[in-house]
């Protein structure tokens, strides 16, 4: 999960919502009381779950480790086979953008010659 959250893509993708998020909540009160009351409550449920759940996890904690590590393994294979995901959202809606700009470019080209 933390090599997952620390991708620049999965990042900067992460901090685009949270801006989003954050003005949304700003410029709408009525959207705001709902999102401060759904955020509540995850906060409740989450700190309920985490008691009950505590046990199981230590139980469980070698088998975690060993799952985490294959994990890790591919995960580090999936980054070298897809370097796109080193790269933050803007940069890859730019770097979209030109390429279908070129490529219209190019189409209106071979049609006019």
């Amino acid at each position: 999960v933390n090599q997952v959250a620390n991708l620049t893509l999965v990042s900067s993708a992460c901090d685009m919502v949270s801006t989003a998020y954050a003005s949304t909540k700003e410029s709408h009160p009525y959207i705001r009381s709902v999102c401060d009351a759904a955020e509540k409550g995850v906060k409740s449920v989450t700190e309920a779950t985490a008691s009950c759940v505590q046990p199981v996890l230590t139980t469980l904690d070698p088998h975690v480790a060993s799952a985490s590590e294959y994990a890790s393994k591919g995960f580090d294979k999936l980054g070298e086979k897809f370097p796109i995901l080193q790269k933050p959202v803007d940069q890859i809606i730019s770097d979209t953008k030109e390429l279908v700009s070129s490529r219209v470019a190019d189409a209106k080209d071979a049609m006019s010659s």
